[in-house]
């Protein structure tokens, strides 16, 4: 018994001290990030600047391509039908580790970086802090370029630069393009209002516009000739709205009537409604699709129109890796979150008091919580089609004041100060140690992949949920 207690002990004490013992790999990479903060500081402040909806992000997209470029990475431009996406690679042979980067803006969200509601001119923000996103990943990555020159390792680092995660899914089409074939690992990070790196999963989704076509007529002189394609959206609406009581309590379902007609005194012949469905399951979401078609179907039929569906988006929910997860959560604790200074309290603070916040302390951003391995989150990524192809990790980190929810002005203006800065820094620093652990450790992936086969089961077989269609390139407009 007592071998028993004292192999325990000393292997617990193993496990503290490679948790604890200062690695040199970490630190170099660490002090070369923050040798260069303020370099992708500006860089990120200038695509925050840009603020570029999906699949237009052609400045943010050029602006990572260059310094990639620079930096001795071999660039491959316009993937996958897709003229802002891009891979970037270094080095050769296995292990292949990918990292993820995002740049696409939220429209309707102008914000300046203000603790105070106030747009600034243009007509989009960076709501969902994509501008942190490309820069950090892209950080990280030229940092375990130069670890792999100084050590001599071998392997590959490669970037994927992903457009229009906000509803355009663009990196279904550059998994179905095959682009993740020879990757072992993927790594990827979020902004958020926190410090994370749990091995939960997210909502699966599909997303499609609905176009109905009626006949247009004098509305007061000539009602009995027309038919309304407003009606045909309007019913619709009422339809699904009906539905909602019939469904899993955890789905979601959102829509936006996109054109409602052009005069109120003219039967619109042309309508649009745009719907998201979600759920925690790709297969529930499936099944309430069929629902929603048949909705706008009977819609049709009701008014006298035609409807015509296009699928926008469709993404699946992300598949955890916790082998992966107690790696990246390691690293991030070595890191920590994120101190605010004086300045940047008094930000926070008027910040926390808009919009009823608050919810959480400020200075928690200077926490990591804990490793959870159950649960998710209320939204939905395109990662999740990356992380059932290839075994897939992330981190969240504290880009926005404590409390703060994706998608606000709030966290546009967080975003475009010090704030977001300084979170971008820890995912960069994060996300770096994270892919120089698995180039030591080549066992780390075996158990990673291993982990993967056993959680997508035997017969899995990948087919993306937005069919053959090409990219969406026009969503936006």
């Amino acid at each position: 018994m007592r071998k028993y207690f004292a192999f325990v002990l000393f292997s617990l004490m193993g496990s503290v001290l490679a948790q604890t013992v200062p690695n040199k790999a970490h630190e170099n990479a660490i002090k070369e990030i923050n040798q260069k903060e303020k370099m992708y500081g500006a860089m990120a402040k200038q695509i925050w600047n840009y603020a570029e909806v999906g699949y237009q992000e052609v400045k943010s997209s050029a602006l990572l391509q260059q310094q990639l470029q620079k930096e001795g990475f071999k660039v491959q431009a316009g993937v996958a039908e897709i003229p802002t996406a891009f891979v970037a690679t270094f080095g050769e042979g296995k292990p292949v580790i990918g990292i993820l980067g995002e740049f696409d803006a939220l429209p309707g969200l102008s914000q300046d970086s203000i603790p105070v509601k106030k747009a600034i001119g243009g007509i989009a923000g960076h709501a969902c802090g994509h501008h942190l996103f490309g820069v950090a990943s892209m950080a990280s990555a030229i940092a375990v370029k130069n670890w792999l020159v100084q050590s001599g390792h071998k392997g590959t680092i490669r970037f994927y630069g992903t457009p229009a995660e906000e509803g355009g899914a663009g990196k279904i089409y550059m998994v179905r393009e095959g682009l993740f074939n020879d990757v072992d690992v993927v790594l990827h990070w979020h902004p958020g209002d926190g410090n994370s790196a749990n091995s939960s999963s997210s909502l699966a989704n599909k997303s499609a516009k609905f176009r109905f076509h009626g006949i247009s007529a004098h509305a007061a002189g000539a009602p009995d000739r027309g038919r309304s394609a407003l009606d045909g959206v309007e019913v619709m609406n009422y339809a699904v709205n009906m539905m909602r009581e019939h469904v899993p309590s955890a789905s979601r379902i959102h829509y936006v009537i996109t054109n409602g007609g052009k005069a109120p005194n003219v039967v619109p012949d042309f309508a649009e409604v745009y719907y998201t469905i979600r759920h925690p399951s790709r297969q529930y979401v499936v099944s309430i699709w069929e629902r929603v078609q048949k909705a706008a179907q009977g819609a049709a039929l009701a008014t006298g129109t035609t409807v015509e569906e296009e699928v926008i988006s469709g993404v699946h929910e992300l598949l955890p890796n916790e082998v992966l997860s107690q790696v990246m959560h390691r690293n991030l604790k070595t890191v920590g979150g994120v101190k605010y200074t004086p300045e940047e309290v008094k930000f926070a603070e008027q910040i926390s008091t808009s919009q009823g916040m608050g919810i959480r302390e400020i200075m928690s951003a200077a926490e990591v919580d804990p490793l959870a391995t159950e649960g998710g989150g209320g939204g939905s990524t395109d990662v999740g089609d990356v992380s059932w192809n290839v075994p897939t990790v992330g981190l969240r980190t504290a880009t926005w004041v404590p409390g703060t929810p994706a998608h606000s002005w709030q966290a546009v203006a967080a975003g475009g100060m010090s704030i977001g800065r300084k979170g971008m820094m820890v995912a960069a620093k994060t996300l770096a140690m994270t892919a120089i652990d698995l180039f030591e450790n080549e066992k780390t992936i075996a158990d990673a992949k291993a982990e993967f086969d056993k959680r997508r089961g035997a017969d899995f077989k990948y087919n993306a949920l937005i069919g053959n269609r090409k990219p969406a390139l026009n969503y936006r407009d």
